[in-house]
């Protein structure tokens, strides 16, 4: 059974709501952030910190990450709508882990799950049912 986590952007996100061009943006930027993370300590960290390759699927909806590595199969990204923790249905990523899954997706998802939510100070929902809140609250 596939799992789901939401990035959802409620009062006090950096952002109203990510088309799926940004999102691709979002996770680019980690790619480049741990290259140079990499350079930095003279090692390829950037194939470990990011073993995917951005595909798109065919309704341009979704777009998934296939692993380049027999440890990650894929993760699947996009735009959609959640339920806050206030009621209210707010925008959000859906991020989705397929049955295929692997542990090292599930890992790495909530790697990247957790990087774009702290960046955009959303609420983070996790694949186990668990919030985490990055948004200022008061």
């Amino acid at each position: 059974m596939s799992q789901s986590a939401y990035i959802k952007f409620v009062q006090g996100s950096s952002v109203e709501k990510l088309d799926i061009n940004d999102i691709k943006s979002q996770l680019l930027q980690y790619k480049e952030q741990t290259t140079h993370t990499g350079s930095q300590l003279n090692w390829n960290y950037a194939e470990a910190a990011f073993p995917y390759t951005i595909e798109q699927t065919q309704d341009e909806r979704w777009f998934y990450l296939k692993g380049t590595h027999p440890l990650y199969k894929h993760i699947l990204f996009g735009p959609s709508m959640a339920i806050s923790t206030s009621g209210s249905s707010v925008p959000c990523i859906h991020v989705v882990l397929p049955e295929e899954a692997t542990h090292g997706d599930k890992s790495k998802a909530n790697e990247l799950c957790k990087y774009i939510a702290g960046r955009l100070k959303a609420e983070l929902t996790m694949f186990n049912g668990r919030t985490i809140y990055y948004n200022p609250r008061k």
